[in-house]
């Protein structure tokens, strides 16, 4: 690796890199062209005709949640702890094992052949619950999506070398808002081409290659970068000569290894990990950012199937978040790569808060990292993270405003044509929405916090009505109304409390109203606690929902839902439900998820995909155990982690080869289905 690159505020790709990202960008344009014809009617659009097996959902769906502010998530966090957050994480195997068998929420809901949650609350609760469920998911959603297109723009600009402005047909155009632009619009063309359908095929494509350029460019930084440089770094060995001053290490207490080192972390520590368990269990099905894979599956099996090989992605191939932060970590710290560290801070500069420098500081490090080539792959996979990403959110948030704020509104249902123009205007309006609010956005904290807690504005809320109306029939419609608002005004207070310029106008305005003083103070000690973080608020939010929902379901008057009804089961069954509904009485391990629906090769990817997060929680309590009990140096560590990442490399060259296959095969059987598919007008999304 040539540790003496230099760089300069101007193009960094090479042709070669161009034509490599206009050759991704060519072929997801013809895949989108394909699916025009099947996205004619409501389900097509909505949710691509229900004709989507297991591994096209999850190849595409784990694409789809990637995306580049996905990514920058990961690289902001691991550059700050590295290998510790990979220990803690461990914590959510039990949790991933528990809802991967019992098709936690999933099951149900494919069961009510909804095709938009809010659609569900209608059915299980009431119309003007859905109406408001679906105002609330959409206010909170676009604003969480907000920030998306800035973070991308953001990126690429770093990356490729962008200069802040262009000369364009004789004026001065702002890159910024014109990469924000031109991105939102190839994320647009693709969804107006064949709504969900054509997202779907495009994020599988999108989700095959990254796959490949990851391991690729995992594999070449593995093979590169001097071990020993990456290990004197996250040892403490150098840091502007030397870590140890006046014989202190600054990374005490923070460490990049030692997962019991954490004790000055405030951001992504251990109550960081355990309250993501609980946002595991709770808001499964609440975020709606991607809801037109919800009812995508043939059927509630194959949606099952699909969770259940989901974590793979994350156990495995998201290996690039931890690998690429810490290669870059080295460059930035080592004295090998004084040069290059220099560069970037120079670059770093030029953005006015840590928040913005820590989005930038990974793309304009790679640009010194990789070579010609393998940087261009590493621009077009995040090209296609973008798109991938984009037109999903696009597509999911401009449905549910059409489908459960406007519709219940009308007694005569839509044309097929007036209800598409409809949903791809209001997909129109969320994209300009989005692209305006980067414009003036200034991010102030990192990418998780924020998307934390602008998304339990809604998911705080949301869990509750969705679990107590999947699962008690105890649950009532003031339990959901009165949950909803709680987590609402909960949450928005957080955003608010976090924010740096809502936050001094807020205390300004009650210090000066008199016995309204101490309430500013106290939301000025929230906002500058580094402990009480977007997660933390997001989870008293989350409490405060649950509490409420089950106190008023309980207080009020007695009433039970027909959850047979709402679940097709017993005398409501359909067809394609009639073997799950034979087994009501079955032991409990065929509940679980073991039914008869289980075939041969589902009961074997089963235990395999089980037996991976199953393993790693029996090393994590044995590990732990150990650790409280012995002294374990940071050279140990180290020696283990390094072990750990070329065992999951090779894994991910076998998972990346496995979905590869499955996921050609659905995508094949789903063109055939979809070719003899005649949708029925009914079939809108309305109860």
């Amino acid at each position: 690796m040539d540790q003496s690159l230099t760089y300069t505020w101007s193009m960094n790709l090479a042709t070669l890199d161009w034509i490599i990202m206009g050759l991704l960008l060519a072929t997801l344009t013809g895949a989108a062209l394909s699916t025009k014809r099947y996205g004619n009617s409501v389900s097509g659009f909505l949710a691509a005709n229900r004709c989507a097996g297991r591994y096209l959902i999850s190849v595409a769906f784990n694409m789809a949640q990637l995306g580049v502010i996905t990514l920058v998530w990961y690289f902001q966090q691991n550059y700050d702890v590295g290998f510790t957050s990979i220990w803690w994480s461990l914590m959510e195997g039990p949790a991933m094992i528990l809802m991967a068998l019992s098709g936690w929420v999933i099951y149900r809901f494919r069961r009510t052949r909804a095709m938009t949650l809010a659609q569900f609350f209608e059915m299980r609760y009431s119309k003007s619950f859905r109406v408001f469920a679906g105002l609330v998911a959409f206010l909170s959603g676009i604003i969480n999506y907000g920030i998306f297109p800035g973070v991308a723009a953001r990126f690429f600009i770093a990356l490729c070398g962008l200069p802040e402005h262009f000369q364009l047909l004789g004026y001065q155009a702002n890159t910024f808002l014109s990469l924000m632009i031109g991105l939102m619009a190839i994320a647009l063309f693709f969804v107006f081409l064949g709504g969900q359908i054509a997202v779907m095929v495009t994020d599988f494509l999108q989700g095959v290659f990254s796959n490949v350029v990851f391991l690729a460019i995992i594999g070449y930084i593995l093979f590169s970068m001097p071990w020993v440089h990456m290990s004197d770094t996250l040892l403490g060995h150098v840091w502007e000569g030397s870590y140890v001053v006046d014989g202190l290490n600054p990374l005490a207490g923070k460490s990049m290894i030692d997962p019991f080192d954490l004790g000055k972390e405030s951001n992504f520590n251990v109550f960081y990990w355990l309250i993501s368990i609980v946002i595991l269990f709770y808001g499964m099905r609440a975020w709606q950012g991607d809801q037109g894979y919800n009812a995508a599956a043939k059927n509630a099996h194959e949606a099952r199937m699909a969770n259940i090989l989901n974590g793979w992605r994350f156990r495995v191939l998201m290996l690039i978040t931890i690998v690429l932060p810490l290669a870059i970590r080295t460059i930035m710290h080592h004295p090998a790569y004084a040069l290059d560290a220099g560069t970037i801070d120079g670059i770093l500069g030029a953005y006015p808060t840590d928040a913005m420098q820590s989005e930038v500081r990974t793309p304009a490090a790679t640009a010194l990292l990789l070579p010609t080539g393998l940087l261009g792959l590493f621009a077009a996979s995040m090209l296609g993270a973008f798109i991938s990403t984009n037109d999903t959110y696009l597509h999911s948030w401009g449905s549910i405003f059409v489908q459960d704020v406007v519709l219940p509104f009308r007694k005569k249902p839509l044309s097929t044509r007036a209800h598409l123009l409809l949903l791809k205007s209001s997909i129109f309006a969320v994209a300009i929405f989005a692209t305006g609010f980067s414009y003036l956005h200034e991010p102030s904290q990192y990418i998780s916090m924020f998307l934390a807690l602008t998304g339990a504005v809604f998911v705080g809320g949301a869990g509750s009505a969705i679990i107590g109306g999947l699962y008690w029939k105890r649950g009532t419609t003031e339990a959901a109304w009165t949950a909803m608002i709680l987590g609402l005004l909960s949450s928005s207070l957080g955003i608010v409390l976090k924010q740096d310029v809502l936050v001094e106008d807020m205390t300004a305005w009650v210090g000066g109203n008199g016995m309204l003083a101490p309430l500013g103070q106290f939301g000025l000690w929230i906002h500058d606690s580094p402990w009480i973080t977007g997660q933390v608020l997001a989870f008293i939010a989350i409490l405060l929902s649950i509490t409420s929902y089950v106190g008023v379901s309980l207080l009020g008057p007695r009433r039970e839902h027909n959850l047979d009804k709402l679940l097709h089961r017993g005398e409501f069954a359909a067809v394609e439900d009639q073997v799950e509904t034979k087994n009501e009485h079955a032991p409990w391990l065929v509940k679980l998820g073991f039914n008869p629906e289980f075939t041969g090769s589902d009961k074997w990817v089963t235990l395999v995909t089980v037996s991976w997060p199953l393993v790693w929680t029996v090393i994590f309590l044995i590990g732990t155990i150990y650790n409280v009990n012995v002294e374990v140096s940071d050279e140990a560590w180290l020696s283990w982690w390094r072990g750990w990442m070329w065992f999951t490399f090779a894994v991910g060259i076998v998972i990346m080869t496995w979905f590869t296959i499955g996921g050609v095969r659905d995508l094949r059987d789903m063109f055939r289905s979809l070719e003899h598919f005649r949708a029925s007008e009914d079939d809108d999304g309305q109860v």
